[in-house]
């Protein structure tokens, strides 16, 4: 039995198979995940109904498993930043959330790089980011 709340085995799985500089994708219920990622990346839908599960659960789990090196986040082409970039923050202290355009964003999404894409159930606009996965460091035994 695992000792920590990550315990979905598709994710774990994926997780297990990535490293350092792989990244993970989580996503709210408006992107497009048939067509926006890398064809190699595993999927995940965790997007039961709209709300559930939302993206910060999935990124506060995450972080129980893996560091996190850096953070891109799809950014509005225009008006305030979105409230979630905040709640990103707080969940990622010491990481910059690096501000991509829309097809930035999809272009970096489709790279090689992504190992996990989880699809959430989110309803907040622009609640997209894409973790780059660190080193972990410490001695283990």
């Amino acid at each position: 039995m695992l000792t920590y709340p990550l315990i979905h085995p598709g994710i774990l799985a994926a997780l297990a198979g990535a490293g350092h500089g792989s990244q993970v994708l989580l996503v709210d219920g408006n992107y497009p995940v048939a067509t926006a990622v890398h064809p190699r990346a595993a999927v995940v839908h965790l997007n039961l109904r709209p709300g559930t599960v939302d993206v910060e659960t999935v990124l506060a789990t995450l972080l129980t498993a893996i560091p996190v090196e850096a953070a891109h986040v799809m950014a509005p082409g225009s008006g305030p930043e979105p409230e979630i970039f905040g709640t990103f923050r707080g969940h990622l202290p010491g990481v910059e959330l690096a501000h991509l355009d829309r097809a930035g964003f999809y272009t970096a999404a489709r790279g090689e790089d992504v190992s996990l894409v989880v699809a959430t159930g989110e309803e907040r606009l622009f609640a997209n980011i894409l973790l780059t996965i660190g080193v972990v460091q410490g001695e283990h035994p």
